[in-house]
């Protein structure tokens, strides 16, 4: 049988798509880092980068997808198969709407370019505490274990994205 989430959705599926969601959030976070640390960016520039980046991830995954697919099954995804795939995929595309968000406020004179990016950077970092948390407290450990979980979560995610942007990608 079938674990089921809350909402009717199978748990493997879940698992996928928060998967991908942290893999997201942590190339973001390299985005952004890239920005600020590139000191020539401008607001154009900025929502290129990050809708790029975001669009080609995504776009890769799912190129990733259908191949591994064709491999297994000798036939491309379609029907349910294809929507699992988008479904699992698109938290490739929502990575870039906090960023952007940002950046757009930043272009209305609320805050700087620069302010904008390092914020969608922490927000990100955020997120993947927030994460590690849950996920500490679904494996039964306690508030102590979760916030040590997300501790441990957001350092692991935050030292991969620096490494990355250190790098260039």
């Amino acid at each position: 049988m079938t674990e089921r989430a809350p909402g009717g959705v199978d748990v493997r599926l879940v698992a996928a798509r928060l998967k991908e969601r942290l893999y997201a959030t942590i190339t973001m976070i390299s985005v952004v880092l890239g920005l600020v640390g590139s000191g020539h960016v401008d607001v154009p520039g900025a929502v290129a980068t990050v809708g790029t980046a975001s669009v080609s991830l995504w776009l890769a995954a799912l190129v990733a997808d259908q191949q591994a697919h064709r491999v297994a099954h000798g036939a491309l995804a379609s029907g349910r198969e294809l929507r699992e795939m988008l479904f699992i995929s698109s938290p490739l595309l929502l990575s870039a709407v906090g960023p952007l968000l940002l950046i757009g406020a930043s272009a209305l004179g609320v805050m700087g370019l620069e302010t904008a990016l390092v914020t969608a950077g922490w927000v990100n970092v955020a997120g993947l505490f927030a994460w590690g948390c849950v996920g500490g407290l679904r494996m039964g450990g306690g508030r102590i274990y979760a916030v040590l979980a997300g501790g441990i979560d957001a350092a692991i995610g935050t030292a991969v994205a620096v490494v990355k942007a250190a790098a260039g990608h």
